[in-house]
């Protein structure tokens, strides 16, 4: 039997910053996915996002066990990913120097999807089977303008929910619009425990917010923008170790309300209680300027909003943006996400030789201004 006729089998591995969601597929077809929602009080208890391994790695042992499969016989491992030099968009094979690299940080951001490529690296190793990941957060394809700061050294780079977002563009372009990413321009706010918003340029992520670095609208896990003398003032009281932590994990709805929860807070909403209404509807308030940002990097040519993650499970979501961004283009929504056969799909590609895999190079994929020093 040849590769293109077998069935295989793949673990898909999606930790996120209030989730660690697994799926087995085989082939095509999905035998099961889980998600299991992690509150901020346990994951607080690791004093880094690496020190979270044994207790994720522990979490998809249950899931599989629960489920009745053996890791052994997981034929494929892939991983959401991040954190590691900037790479293109696309498949790439996951290997010790991405691994390491990954562990390393070595891109700056210390997102929990790293995890996704340090347990699928740990379960090959573990029953010596290959393992991928697909469009991490740290895909790099800004434009020139959406990385110079006023600061000499200090750059913008792409740190962003590449994965869906793209898998949303490309679904929506071929079933809603009979495109191809390639041939559209739209906005995509991934709006879940982290958000991001970008403006995708025929194909290309051109701009965004860098979610997990303090940028863009606060979450329920992230601090957003700050006016810097105010946070330097902050720090002055606290410590940068402090203000790492709520970047990513410890801002946002869990510094204001002591929980991630959004069910919990869209709940005091709903009931009237009057700081829940304005944490909620500011967090909205932000996410459509940071729309409004993104049409204004596209000339206004926009052919669609697209809206998606957790968050979209509450009708006001997309009736607020609808009242506030309704104007520059057509708003579609997709509630959750498509990360998981958008993982699964083209690394049984690679299993079946259809396709190849990327190497992981070790070096960002922008190198400096050309012609110049900044």
């Amino acid at each position: 039997m040849s590769d293109a006729e077998k069935k295989f089998k793949l673990l898909i591995i999606n930790p996120g910053s209030t989730s660690t969601k697994v799926s087995l597929f085989e082939n095509e077809t999905s035998l099961f996915e889980k998600s299991l929602f992690h509150d901020a009080d346990v994951l607080l208890t690791f004093p880094h996002v690496n020190d979270q391994m044994p207790f994720r790695y522990g979490v998809i042992l249950d899931m599989l066990k629960d489920e009745g499969y053996a890791p052994e016989d997981i034929d494929v491992f892939v991983g959401r990913g991040g954190s590691a030099h900037t790479q293109p968009g696309g498949i790439t094979k996951i290997d010790q120097q991405l691994y390491d690299d990954t562990v390393a940080a070595v891109g700056g951001s210390e997102h929990p999807a790293k995890l996704g490529v340090m347990l699928a690296w740990k379960f090959a190793q573990e029953y010596n089977k290959p393992a991928f990941t697909l469009n991490p957060t740290n895909v790099d394809e800004y434009c020139e303008y959406a990385r110079l700061t006023g600061i000499k050294g200090i750059y913008r780079v792409s740190h962003s929910h590449v994965l869906n977002q793209k898998a949303v563009a490309e679904y929506h372009a071929e079933h809603a619009l009979g495109k191809k990413y390639e041939e559209c321009n739209f906005v995509v706010a991934h709006i879940d425990g982290g958000i991001t918003v970008s403006a995708h340029d025929h194909g290309k992520m051109v701009d965004g917010n860098m979610g997990a670095d303090g940028e863009g609208a606060f979450t329920p896990t992230r601090i957003g923008s700050v006016p810097v003398l105010a946070l330097l003032d902050y720090i002055e009281q606290h410590s940068v170790a402090d203000v790492r932590l709520r970047c990513s994990r410890a801002g946002g709805f869990v510094d204001l309300f002591g929980t991630a929860n959004a069910d919990t807070i869209h709940e005091l909403l709903e009931k009237g209680d009057k700081k829940a209404d304005l944490v909620w509807n500011t967090m909205l308030y932000q996410i459509c300027k940071m729309i409004g940002e993104m049409s204004c990097v596209l000339c206004g040519k926009v052919d669609g909003i697209l809206l998606t993650g957790g968050l979209l499970r509450f009708a006001d979501v997309k009736e607020t943006i609808e009242k506030r961004c309704g104007w520059i283009a057509p708003i579609s929504v997709y509630p959750g996400e498509m990360e998981q056969e958008a993982l699964a799909l083209p690394a049984l590609r690679v299993m079946q030789g259809k396709i190849t895999a990327q190497t992981y190079s070790g070096q960002d994929v922008w190198q400096g201004f050309e012609g110049f020093e900044m």
